[in-house]
């Protein structure tokens, strides 16, 4: 028998079903003919969403398991943010193949008169290497460059914020997105997360 408590034998099959519950249930709608008048729209919004909050959860791993001492929490990390590129990804081909058509001049246009289409496309690229430097093998191969280069996580989180904030209408949940990454940098600050674990 495990010596596992029962919550903790279920967390990751756990993570997996939460994570992929956004996308199961915009393909059952959208089957069912369940979105909202502007189709693509509903879907570069959703998609776009689920992004932003499974990188953000993925970057409360950290911080969350060094002030409370649960070091599983800290490999719920990798599959968070890989699920977040997996949206990330869907998003992005919402909108070049639904939105724009694959039409590389509309595109173009788009990214150099669309600030928010800018920073969401910043965001994606500085996603890819930390996505192709996932595994094991690769942490191994890079040695001490592979967590700087996963430093890029902050920048990408950043330029999809504001990705976010200026395509969204509404700033409230942008601004709450926002507040929580100010957060979680603050913890990455040494003095700081050590007088928190302290208290």
């Amino acid at each position: 028998m495990s010596s596992l408590p029962v919550y903790r034998r279920y967390i990751p099959v756990s993570i997996h079903l939460v994570a992929l519950f956004p996308l199961l249930l915009l393909l059952i709608e959208s089957l069912l003919g369940r979105l909202s008048v502007n189709p693509i729209q509903d879907l570069t919004l959703r998609t776009g969403q689920a992004a932003l909050m499974l990188l953000l959860l993925s970057l409360s791993c950290t911080p969350l398991g060094r002030l409370t001492g649960w070091t599983w929490v800290v490999a719920l990390r990798k599959p968070l943010g890989l699920y977040s590129f997996l949206y990330v990804s869907l998003h992005l081909l919402v909108f070049v193949g639904l939105d724009y058509g694959l039409d590389g001049v509309l595109i173009g246009q788009a990214i150099a008169e669309k600030r928010y289409v800018l920073a969401g496309l910043v965001s994606f690229l500085l996603l890819v290497p930390l996505a192709a430097t996932s595994t094991r093998g690769a942490q191994r191969r890079l040695g001490r460059w592979w967590r700087r280069l996963h430093w890029l996580v902050y920048p990408a989180a950043i330029a999809a914020l504001l990705h976010f904030l200026w395509l969204s209408k509404l700033a409230r949940t942008p601004l709450l997105a926002g507040a929580l990454l100010l957060v979680l940098l603050l913890l990455r600050i040494p003095w700081l997360r050590q007088r928190l674990r302290r208290r």
